[in-house]
């Protein structure tokens, strides 16, 4: 006995597939875009946006009538209809043209080179709370402690910043701008070790909004992580990148 009319999601006389698709889709989108406060960087949106996209797939694939359901209105107007219509042939043609010719112009714009001054002054090191200011590393610098920070780093910070602690972790390519590269003696070398106690503990939307807009998506790690974590994984940094902190001594 076929079962699987009785427990498919898709039913007759409602809204079809592909437009539930797309209005989860854009609803998605609009949320992420509109709702969430502070803004969230571009990247993030991408990232969650390409989890949505896989969703829907895996949604409208489980059940063959739903995906039939799915397919055939999308195939239907990509060959087209003999019996449509003038103003649905014309309307069908249209969209095939608008949507690359409006992929084209993203493209060229997005690359197209500009002598116009950046649409922003972003400060990339901006000064961290007083709280923060002139902390030292509590956590003894002892073998064990780094190999420990660079166990927690590798658990939580390395897929991002890199196994090689040089910003081309395998979840790197997602974010604009890219992780920091640690073993660049322009980065971390440059800092002090309480400011990077104050990034990691309160992640981007700890940075201040005087300095908006900030493109970081660094996650606020003191939700997870407790402070002596977050000073070992600092030690591991350093030792694991072959930098010093910065002093002013």
């Amino acid at each position: 006995m076929d079962t699987r009319n009785e427990t498919s999601p898709h039913k007759k006389g409602r809204v079809s597939v592909p437009a539930r698709v797309a209005i989860i889709w854009v609803g998605v989108y609009l949320f992420l875009k509109f709702a969430i406060k502070p803004p969230l960087p571009s990247s993030v949106i991408f990232m969650y946006m390409t989890m949505t996209s896989i969703g829907l797939l895996i949604y409208v694939s489980i059940f063959e009538d739903v995906l039939q359901a799915f397919k055939g209105p999308v195939v239907a107007f990509l060959l087209g209809n003999p019996h449509w219509a003038g103003s649905w042939r014309a309307a069908r043609w249209a969209v095939l043209a608008l949507f690359p010719t409006l992929v084209g112009w993203q493209t060229y714009v997005s690359t197209v080179p500009s002598d116009l001054p950046p649409p922003e002054n972003r400060t990339i090191h901006p000064a961290p709370p007083g709280e923060f200011t002139g902390l030292s590393n509590p956590v003894p610098r002892t073998p064990e402690n780094i190999m420990q920070g660079k166990g927690f780093y590798a658990a939580f910070c390395s897929p991002c910043h890199g196994a090689n602690f040089d910003g081309k972790g395998p979840a790197a390519r997602g974010f604009n701008p890219p992780p920091a590269n640690f073993a660049d003696p322009t980065t971390i070398a440059m800092l002090q070790e309480s400011y990077l106690f104050w990034r990691i503990k309160t992640g981007g939307v700890g940075l201040p909004i005087e300095g908006m807009p900030w493109k970081s998506a660094m996650p606020r790690w003191e939700v997870e992580l407790s402070d002596e974590m977050i000073w070992k994984i600092i030690m591991g940094e350093y030792d694991g990148a072959h930098q010093t902190p910065r002093t002013w001594e």
